[in-house]
């Protein structure tokens, strides 16, 4: 599969909030690893460099959807890995997409970590771990959780956060200091067990916290 420092991640997904929060999340992990973003599988399709080490595809797609295509993207790129995303998790959609030539399958309401962790296997060539959230309920329980650790005004900051606002221009926002701002903040981080602002942002995209 060659080394991560030299491997080429595909995004398809047709939400460019989450396509930009996901690029990030591996940019940060995955140092010098290229990542090209396509909004539809017909996007994805027209590219004409290189081909992917691994494409991260989501299956509700607009157009051709990515069930139906992944045999489309198996013949256009023999040698790619393909990880399948979905916010539904069912067994019935994971038993789905490892029909359909997925290598792994991967939930959406996932902390950043386990989604890096099984694109790491995946690059590796090792096995990938066990379906992330492959369990019926399990991006309402993650999502639940986080809300329940959230305070309502940790909840306001993360919807700051999200929209891009400082800690400082939060701190206006909420007529809070600076220094109780980023308590707050970093009480958020914990709750969604993530590392940076913009891995928070992402996690709470991903599970629905915010707009």
């Amino acid at each position: 599969m060659g080394a991560m420092s030299t491997a080429r991640i595909f995004l398809i997904d047709d939400h460019a909030l989450f396509r930009s929060g996901m690029r990030m999340v591996l940019l940060a992990d995955l140092g010098t690893t290229e990542v090209l973003e396509a909004g539809s599988l017909e996007e994805a399709l027209q590219h004409k460099g290189e081909a992917p080490t691994l494409v991260l595809l989501d299956i509700h797609l607009r157009g051709l959807n990515g069930l139906d295509g992944t045999a489309l993207l198996k013949r256009h790129w023999p040698h790619a890995a393909i990880i399948m995303l979905s916010a539904d998790n069912a067994p019935s959609t994971v038993r789905d997409a490892r029909q359909r030539g997925a290598v792994h399958f991967v939930c959406k309401a996932d902390p950043p970590q386990r989604i890096l962790s099984a694109v790491r296997h995946v690059l590796l060539g090792e096995p990938a771990p066990t379906d992330a959230g492959s369990g019926a309920g399990a991006a309402e329980t993650s999502a639940d959780a986080a809300r329940h650790q959230l305070t309502p005004r940790q909840c306001e900051v993360l919807d700051l956060l999200c929209q891009g606002l400082s800690n400082k221009l939060i701190g206006r926002r909420l007529n809070l200091s600076e220094n109780t701002v980023r308590g707050h903040v970093q009480a958020v981080l914990a709750a969604l067990q993530v590392a940076s602002r913009s891995e928070a942002a992402f996690a709470a995209r991903s599970r629905g916290l915010v707009g």
